[in-house]
């Protein structure tokens, strides 16, 4: 919807690839569906949830067995992200470079985007 041609909405890197492909066999899921909503301390959050069913309307990247779909109102939030899974002593999980976002709260859970792509969402 929102991308260019050739060129994919996010980018996986090899241990997000890994970490979705186990979650999807896991779960029984046809991949993660990634989305943004507001909340937070900065505006906007980023969802992740199991997907079932595929929505026509989802932007779809397949990479080594890993399959994420982008929330039709969510693609020009995402559009040049890359999505990693990083392991810590402290804790592991997806990490978003997203190079949409403007500004971010301490926690790391909450984002804002340049004022021209919310308004009207």
């Amino acid at each position: 919807m929102f991308g260019i041609p050739g060129k994919q909405a996010v980018t996986l890197t090899p241990a997000a690839t890994k970490q979705i492909a186990r979650l999807m066999e896991k779960d029984g899921s046809k991949g993660l569906r990634i989305g943004i909503k507001k909340g937070g301390c900065a505006g906007m959050e980023y969802t992740m949830d199991y997907v079932s069913d595929l929505n026509a309307m989802d932007e779809v990247v397949e990479q080594d067995g890993a399959r994420v779909m982008i929330a039709p109102m969510a693609q020009m939030f995402l559009f040049g992200t890359e999505i990693d899974y990083e392991v810590s002593l402290l804790e592991s999980g997806f990490k978003f470079r997203n190079p949409n976002v403007v500004d971010a709260c301490g926690c790391g859970e909450s984002i804002k985007f340049d004022e021209s792509l919310t308004q009207g969402t």
